[in-house]
């Protein structure tokens, strides 16, 4: 390793002939650890981008104000695969300053990295020729199996432009006079089922923003006589999202929603709250709500226009964590998340095992909408490779990044040589997409 001799920073440095990073031994282990951010570490432009990371990281101590601020530009706009790249924000050899600009580059870049992995997706349609192929075509290019008996062989119609999730999964199921059944899938599964042969095709009758699919099902009006005020008019809703993400928080501001009608009434809504919470499970990938809106006083056929915004924190991609419960690591970070084994004590006739979860600029992750963090699937590998599912588990600190959780778990008398194994999303970005609804009849 190359150390300067001056008494400013040590610079950071690849070594000659290999294009391989020069860190101090601390940095070697964690990029081992970590391993390539994707395959294009292979690519042949990858020693010289590697190299570029180092030569930003050195300008970030340069004299210039402007050549420091230009370093910071250009790590940034590099992109999220430079993370692994870089140091530590407590690496001895970064000044106060330019520690303080790896801080703002590495929170940015997380934030780059967690909006590509909740980003709606394209769906492929352009060479399918039968329901099989067509679903085939949707499990490749979103992860999502599909549990069906339907005959795959029935034609479909191959699409020539990408289509989101729902659009697609719409256009594919109207052909083949299909529906789904959520309660009979999971997280990774959607069940197709017959479709009731009065059912409006799925396409039509639903509109599609960001990740989210959201139909009317019912629209229901009631007149109170003694109580005019208590008077008004339901709009039934049923939303549903890519079944790889869960929305954390998924909520409807009552002063965005705009309603107007056929006779160019605006209908006020009679929400007592701010916000129309929608409630979620990792499960089951839809929701039900309604909108409360005051009773039309003219006449009017429909609902010409329903405009609104979704807001909803959404999770990244999920990584596996791996503690041992006794021995080291005791805690393992993954960008954004940190799971940390705090105490390992006997419980009766079990054991507890405490946690700690961490999440740097958790935002609303974790006050009130922790349920997503308990949904997490956790178990243990025991020294005979078999799986010991925990048996209960209860929450014992919680703050605006902290939540701490005991979970109980059978490993006999002795816990040495489990494996803790967590599966979670590591980072949360703010979302927020508006939708459009248009021409709902009004009974």
């Amino acid at each position: 390793m190359t150390v300067s001799s001056n008494v400013g920073p040590a610079r950071f440095q690849p070594v000659a002939g290999i294009g391989c990073v020069n860190r101090i031994a601390g940095l070697l282990v964690i990029f081992a650890m970590v391993g390539p951010v994707s395959a294009q570490d292979d690519a042949p432009n990858s020693d010289t981008l590697r190299d570029d990371v180092l030569e930003w990281i050195n300008e970030l101590d340069a004299d210039a104000a402007a050549t420091r601020q230009a370093a910071e530009r250009s790590l940034i706009e590099a992109g999220a695969e430079t993370l692994s790249w870089l140091p530590e924000p407590d690496d001895p050899r970064l000044s106060p300053e330019a520690a303080d600009r790896i801080r703002r580059i590495v929170e940015v870049l997380r934030k780059q990295q967690a909006a590509r992995e909740v980003a709606d997706i394209r769906i492929d349609l352009a060479d399918v020729s039968n329901l099989g192929e067509a679903l085939e075509a949707i499990s490749r290019d979103s992860g999502v199996e599909f549990e069906c008996n339907s005959d795959r062989t029935q034609p479909v119609d191959p699409v020539a432009t990408p289509l989101t999730f729902w659009h697609a999964i719409d256009l594919v199921l109207d052909q083949a006079d299909l529906d789904i059944n959520f309660y009979g899938g999971d997280r990774e599964t959607l069940m197709l089922t017959p479709r009731d042969e009065k059912r409006p095709d799925r396409v039509g009758a639903a509109v599609y923003a960001g990740i989210y699919r959201i139909e009317p099902t019912s629209v229901t009006a009631r007149r109170i006589l003694r109580q005019p005020s208590l008077s008004g008019l339901n709009v039934s809703m049923e939303i549903a999202w890519e079944p790889r993400i869960t929305p954390i928080g998924l909520t409807i501001p009552v002063d965005e929603i705009a309603v107007t009608l056929d006779s160019g009434q605006r209908l006020q809504s009679q929400a007592s709250s701010e916000t129309i919470d929608v409630a979620t499970a990792s499960d089951i990938a839809f929701s039900e709500f309604y909108l409360p809106l005051e009773l039309p006083a003219a006449k009017a056929n429909k609902i010409q226009r329903i405009g609104g915004v979704i807001q909803a924190l959404l999770p990244g991609r999920r990584k596996r964590f791996t503690v041992p419960l006794v021995g080291t690591p005791d805690a393992v970070s993954i960008d954004a998340m940190t799971v940390k084994r705090l105490d390992v004590r006997p419980n009766g006739p079990l054991h507890e095992v405490r946690l700690s979860i961490t999440i740097e600029n958790a935002d609303r992750a974790l006050e009130s909408h922790r349920q997503w963090l308990m949904d997490n699937e956790i178990f243990l590998v025991a020294p005979d490779d078999t799986r010991v599912d925990h048996l209960g588990f209860q929450v014992f600190r919680q703050t605006t990044e902290e939540l701490g959780i005991g979970y109980l778990f059978d490993v006999g008398d002795d816990p040495t040589g489990y494996q803790l194994k967590y599966l979670s999303p590591t980072a949360v970005i703010r979302n927020e997409v508006p939708f459009v609804l248009q021409e709902i009849p009004l009974p």
